[in-house]
């Protein structure tokens, strides 16, 4: 009888400790998600005071100075350049990039994965060769280069670069040797499929998790580089959001802090638009997954 009770505290005590670890790795994972979204609420509950406001200290509760905040953006903006002209150039240059690497990485890593041709080795070792190249070694000959060929103060050196990307080449080849059988390439050429038609209509669609996660990637990376706009790009009119936060480090906005928040919110709002669209993608390719036939 002794042993029965010695058995049944030792269930108790084991269920317990399940039970204590759960809540341990949920009180964890609610500490670090709280920890990542407050530095975001400060910045919107700054772009939600006024300059005074904010110099006299910290505030978690939004107050009600944007839209003057927003008027006060606008007309400082539409003095030289509208506010949405900086938009729509960061939206053209993110945007087709975006799509330019998502798309030729996915190809590229296709015929890698797939094509076992003489030296797919030596291109693959190739590729991961550049990625350990850091992109500023290569900047000054890239600048003097553009400018030869004419392409300065132009958006094409900031979207066709973006066809050669190593890290997600590589990424989508880790990706496709997992979720593309090459038994479908395979029965798709028995049925008469060309290379193209089976690529576009068949690794593609499989391939939706990965794309949707390197999108976010190359989106995020594209909209908030500073570093490429800033050698290129010398025409105001051009200029992306990034580089228009620059100019509110200005003596005509510095002393207003309620305008550089309101700034600050909408350079990265975008990046939440975006996460939160392909989000989706991601999370049924890793339900997917997860699910054993």
């Amino acid at each position: 009888m002794a042993k029965e009770l010695t058995m049944e505290q030792k269930g108790k005590r084991a269920q317990a400790n399940l039970v204590a670890n759960h809540i341990f790795r949920n009180a964890v994972c609610v500490f670090l998600c709280l920890l990542s979204i407050v530095p975001f609420w400060i910045l919107f509950v700054n772009s939600t005071r006024d300059s005074v406001a904010i110099q006299s200290g910290l505030s978690l509760i939004p107050s009600t100075h944007f839209f003057e905040n927003v008027e006060k953006l606008l007309y400082q903006c539409n003095e030289n350049v509208p506010l949405w002209r900086y938009m729509v150039n960061s939206f053209v240059i993110a945007g087709f990039s975006t799509i330019l690497t998502v798309y030729f990485s996915t190809m590229t890593a296709y015929g890698v994965n797939v094509y076992k041709f003489k030296g797919s080795k030596f291109a693959w070792a190739f590729i991961m060769a550049i990625m350990m190249i850091p992109a500023q070694v290569s900047s000054i000959g890239f600048f003097r280069f553009m400018y030869q060929m004419g392409l300065g103060n132009n958006y094409i050196p900031l979207i066709i670069p973006a066809i050669a990307s190593p890290s997600t080449i590589f990424f989508m080849k880790q990706y496709m040797e997992s979720a593309l059988p090459l038994e479908i390439v395979d029965a798709a050429r028995i049925d008469g499929s060309g290379e193209f038609k089976t690529f576009n209509e068949i690794a593609v669609p499989l391939m939706k998790p990965a794309v949707a996660t390197q999108a976010i990637f190359a989106f995020i990376a594209s909209w908030n580089n500073f570093y490429t706009p800033s050698m290129i790009l010398t025409g105001q009119d051009k200029y992306t959001l990034p580089m228009f936060v620059q100019l509110m480090r200005g003596e005509r906005f510095r002393s207003d802090y309620g305008i550089i928040y309101v700034g600050l919110v909408i350079t990265i709002l975008p990046i939440f638009v975006v996460y939160f669209a392909l989000s989706k993608y991601i999370i049924a390719g890793v339900a997917l997954g997860g699910v054993k036939e």
